[in-house]
């Protein structure tokens, strides 16, 4: 099972360096930008076409599983741990842009949670405010 997958995996890990290369180079940064992401973008996305069109089997399947979650956290921490590091190094601009982007999205959480999920209808005669509801208990 474990060695299914590697293939794959290691086609877009490839793939997804040399493009993040290509993307530093091209922005005029001395490093790879974007590579981890590219790649698992693309094992992503092989993955699912593989599946489509009937092409990736049970074993592959288990294979790219096992990979992805073995291997892809590990680089992912490494590339975040460099990037924190740069950050730092690059000034309070970019440690702040980090930090904002880090609050954005634990702010976002609760808005993605909700995404997908059915809303509870109720009617506005039926609801009671709860001055309404305390009025009503005083009454009686």
């Amino acid at each position: 099972m474990v060695v299914y997958g590697v293939a794959l995996l290691s086609a877009c890990m490839l793939i997804g360096v040399f493009v993040g290369d290509l993307l530093g180079m091209a922005i005029g940064v001395k490093a790879n930008v974007g590579g981890v992401g590219i790649a698992m973008l693309l094992l992503i996305f092989a993955s699912d076409h593989l599946r489509k069109s009937g092409r990736l089997d049970v074993w592959l399947q288990q294979g790219i599983g096992f990979w992805s979650a073995m291997y892809i956290p590990v680089v992912v921490a490494m590339a975040a741990q460099q990037d924190v590091v740069a950050a730092v190094r690059g000034g309070p601009a970019a440690v702040l842009a980090g930090l904002l982007a880090v609050i954005a999205s634990v702010a976002l959480v609760p808005v993605i949670a909700r995404i997908g999920q059915p809303r509870t209808a109720t009617s506005d005669h039926n609801t009671q405010t709860s001055s309404e509801a305390l009025a009503a208990k005083i009454g009686e």
